[in-house]
Formats: C-alpha cells, sequence, structure tokens
C-alpha cells in the first residue's frame, strides 16, 4: 500500500509535463499553411515570436490577426522590402476597382452630356445653320429655275423679237479672232449626231465669191457674216473683212425655218431670264455670260453642256 501510494502520489507531477510536451507538440503543425506565407510574409514573423508557440489554438488565431494589422506599419519599416510588397498586393484589387468606378463615373457625365448636345435641337441648328440655310436657298433656286415658261408665253418672247437685230458690241462682249487651228473645246465627248457639227467644226476663210457658190444665204447678223446650212448658222470668215465682229466661233442651231441667229439668241436670252438663269441684257449675242447660262440650264437638265445653242438645247426650251 505504501509503494502504491507513492505511486500515485509521482503521477500527477509527470502528466503536467507531459500535457505542456503534448501542447507545444500539437501547437507547432497548427502554423499557417504555405499559401498563407507567400501572401502575407510579415504574419508569419509575427507567428514565430516566443510566447506565442505556448498559446491555444484559437487564441493564437484572433492575437495573430490583430498582430497582422497592427505590425503592418512596422513591418514596412523593419522589414523593408517583404512588408513593402506584400501590403500592396492586397490592397491592390481594392484600388483597381476603385479606379475602374471612378473611370466609369467620370466616363458617365462626358458621354451622357455628348449624347444631350447632340440630341439637343439647339446644338445641332448652331452646329451648321448657314449649310442647311443654303442648302435651302439652292434648293428653292433650283425649283424656280426648273420651272419653264409655258408655251403661251415662249410665243409672246418670240413676238416680242419677231424684228430684232441685234448691234455689236466690242466693249462688253469681246470679239473673237479668227483661228484655223480652233477646236470646240470638249465637243469630241458629246456623243449622238445632234453633236456632230460640233465635233466637225473647222474655221475656214474664204473670199465673197466662194460662200456665193456653196450657200444660198450669207447675212450680216450683228456685225459680221454668217452663211447658213441645214438648220446652223456659220461665221463666214473672210466674207468682209471690215465686218467679222462675232462673239463667239462655231455653229448657232435655229432649226429648219432658218431664223436669223441674232433673234434665236434673243429669244434664248429672254426665256433663261425668266427662268433666273441670265442677268444680263438681251442683246442677241451669245457672249461669256449667256454661254454661262447655257451651261447652267444645260447641266440641270441633264443635257450636254456644250455653253452653245444646240438642237437639244432648242428642244428643251420649246423653240425648235
Amino acid at each position: 500500500m505504501a509503494l502504491a501510494g507513492v505511486a500515485l502520489a509521482q503521477q500527477p507531477e509527470e502528466s503536467p509535463g507531459k500535457k505542456k510536451k503534448q501542447g507545444a507538440e500539437q501547437t507547432q503543425p497548427a502554423q499557417p499553411k504555405p499559401k498563407a506565407n507567400v501572401a502575407r510574409p510579415h504574419a508569419t514573423a509575427v507567428r514565430n515570436e516566443p510566447g506565442t508557440m505556448n498559446e491555444p489554438a484559437a487564441t493564437k488565431g484572433r492575437k495573430g490577426q490583430a498582430s497582422q494589422e497592427s505590425a503592418s506599419p512596422a513591418g514596412t519599416e523593419n522589414t523593408g522590402q517583404a512588408a513593402g510588397s506584400a501590403t500592396p498586393s492586397a490592397e491592390q484589387p481594392k484600388k483597381g476597382m476603385k479606379g475602374r468606378a471612378a473611370t466609369r463615373a467620370s466616363a458617365t457625365p462626358a458621354a451622357t452630356a455628348a449624347a444631350a448636345a447632340r440630341a439637343t435641337p439647339g446644338a445641332a441648328a448652331s452646329a451648321a445653320p448657314s449649310v442647311s440655310a443654303t442648302g435651302q436657298q439652292r434648293g428653292q433656286a433650283n425649283a424656280a429655275a426648273a420651272k419653264k415658261p409655258a408655251p403661251q408665253q415662249v410665243q409672246q418672247i418670240k413676238a416680242q423679237h419677231a424684228n430684232f437685230r441685234a448691234q455689236p458690241k466690242p466693249q462688253q462682249v469681246p470679239a473673237v479672232t479668227y483661228n484655223q487651228n480652233y477646236r470646240i473645246q470638249g465637243s469630241d465627248q458629246w456623243q449622238g449626231p445632234q453633236y456632230e457639227v460640233f465635233r466637225l467644226y473647222r474655221p475656214e476663210w474664204h473670199d465673197q465669191g466662194w460662200y456665193r457658190s456653196r450657200y444660198n444665204r450669207v447675212e450680216l447678223i450683228g456685225g459680221g457674216y454668217y452663211y447658213w446650212n441645214n438648220g446652223y448658222w456659220y461665221p463666214a470668215w473672210g466674207y468682209d473683212s471690215g465686218a467679222q465682229y462675232y462673239a463667239y466661233d462655231g455653229p448657232i442651231y435655229v432649226g429648219h425655218r432658218a431664223e436669223p441667229p441674232d433673234r434665236v439668241i434673243a429669244d434664248v436670252q429672254a426665256e433663261l431670264q425668266q427662268m433666273g438663269y441670265y442677268k444680263g441684257e438681251v442683246d442677241g449675242l451669245l457672249g461669256p455670260m449667256t454661254r454661262e447660262a447655257l451651261t447652267a440650264y444645260q447641266a440641270d437638265q441633264g443635257l450636254a453642256t456644250t455653253a452653245a445653242i444646240d438642237e437639244p438645247t432648242l428642244d428643251s426650251l420649246g423653240m425648235s
């Protein structure tokens, strides 16, 4: 019995030591996993300090978290690069999220303002008021110009010029000069038999006998002599050296009634004037202003821009 009592008395003394050793052995495996050590290296240093190894696992976990929060500033100074590299890695996702949110917040008002500016009628109107106004004016001008006079008005115009005679005006309408190599510019691109006379036209210099022997009608019109051939009047270069005033060198279509060219030119000028194309005087001379008006009219009507009185143009004007 005495020996048994001694054995029982010694057993409590050995068990606390064993428990402490077992507790110490159990606390060591409870260290953070390698992933946690990689993510937060400064936390591992705090957990390896003396004193924390003998604490229970639950208490040590709470103290470890608290020590991590309190050790971050100090770790920045003491551990240098390790602490500096660990802390930004934990904060970077938040900064990225804040940056994206800030970008969206700053971009959204700008985009909204731009969309509102585009959608606002006042902004669109102030952006190009002159363009829209100019387009409307041109559209109105073209609509007015495209409106041709009625056949009754055309007949009135022709009646007014029944006895019309053009007079030379070299100061206002300069005369052209003879050039045997002259060709009507662009005539090679005018397609169709009605433009053939313009493609084939070549100025020729002959005396009166030559013209009289070939053409039935040779007349003095507006300061120069013209001969008539198959619906067209042509300048008779060389017929009279004292009467060679020609505002235009080329054929002038009048139709098979052989009306004088100055009278037909005056009719065309008056009609183009009513439609808004011609702004000059009705003088019966095919000068630069009349040719510009013809070009504009022909372009609007989809005709070849000959800048001359040709068969399609006269037909379009209702005067053939």
